[in-house]
């Protein structure tokens, strides 16, 4: 086996974002007293299997269709340079399903027990969604990543489930607050995504994935992105307000300058392909500004 190809192909940079909404949510309970260090591990693991997944599946899947070809912009994929096979990818697939499921057991027994049943019933089956969710973002005929619902998937499961979710396996009730965070942390996993789709835009046009930024433009892409990434932000800001937060607490806005130069950049930007760049600053810029999300709520 090919170690650093799969370890390409898992696409470690992109692990950072998918674990802020996890410590968010983490953090979040642990300022009310719900401290419980399995429980954060464990939803740590089972994220990072899921991102994994999606990873894969996203390289199977525009692998077989063809879409990762001479006209993409970003790094080459396992499969489009032959690192790994389609088999091979197809059982990485079915090996990191099932691991990312027992790992979610696992979570769901040690946040519930045997006395909270229908909470556990209904985690297991958000976490097979969320396998399911991630497979068919490019694999199949029906893939909704190539219908433009990609946004939707992020924006659900890497903000609202992801925060929500891991605030109520610890406290096992839902505070009305910690949905503001969560759409935050959403909107700007969409903005990577957006990103994303707006430096391949010219590929994928050509290989029918009709992305958001496909069916709407590059000029009302731009205005998509600079909405995303403002209303997170201000909806962040909002919740420090909102829960009375003192003026030390407010160390997270340090986190808003990268963010401010990236909009400035993306303004200026004309070219897709030196948008690829940026896909790394946002990210990183969501982590930075959910580690500091965190350190305020500890303070």
């Amino acid at each position: 086996m090919n170690a650093k190809a799969w370890l390409e192909a898992a696409r470690l940079r992109t692990l950072p974002l998918s674990v802020s909404g996890i410590l968010v949510g983490s953090f979040y309970a642990f300022s009310q007293g719900y401290i419980n260090w399995a429980i954060l591990a464990l939803a740590l693991v089972t994220t990072l299997g899921l991102q994994v997944l999606s990873n894969f599946a996203n390289d199977y899947g525009d692998g077989v269709k063809g879409t990762d070809n001479e006209h993409r912009i970003g790094p080459q994929r396992a499969i489009q340079k032959g690192a790994i096979t389609i088999p091979a990818m197809k059982k990485g697939i079915i090996i990191t399903s099932v691991l990312t499921l027992i790992a979610a057991v696992v979570l769901i027994y040690v946040s519930f027990g045997r006395e909270n049943f229908g909470y556990s019933v209904f985690f297991f089956v958000l976490g097979l969604s969320a396998v399911a969710a991630a497979i068919k973002y490019t694999v199949g005929s029906n893939a909704y990543g190539y219908r433009g619902l990609g946004d939707v998937f992020v924006f659900i499961f890497f903000g609202l489930v992801s925060v929500i979710g891991c605030y109520f396996l610890f406290a096992q009730k839902v505070d009305m607050l910690v949905i503001l965070p969560a759409i935050s942390v959403g909107l700007l996993s969409v903005a990577v995504l957006n990103l994303n789709n707006m430096r391949d835009v010219v590929s994928d046009t050509m290989s029918g994935k009709n992305t958001i930024v496909v069916k709407m433009g590059a000029k009302a892409a731009k205005t998509y992105h600079y909405t995303v990434i403002c209303l997170a932000l201000a909806l962040t800001l909002a919740f420090a307000v909102l829960s009375h937060f003192r003026p030390v607490q407010y160390i997270f806005l340090i986190a808003y300058i990268p963010f401010f130069i990236h909009l400035k950049t993306v303004a200026k930007n004309t070219v897709p392909r030196d948008l690829d760049p940026e896909l790394k600053k946002v990210a990183l810029g969501t982590f930075f500004l959910s580690v500091l999300l965190c350190i305020a709520l500890q303070l």
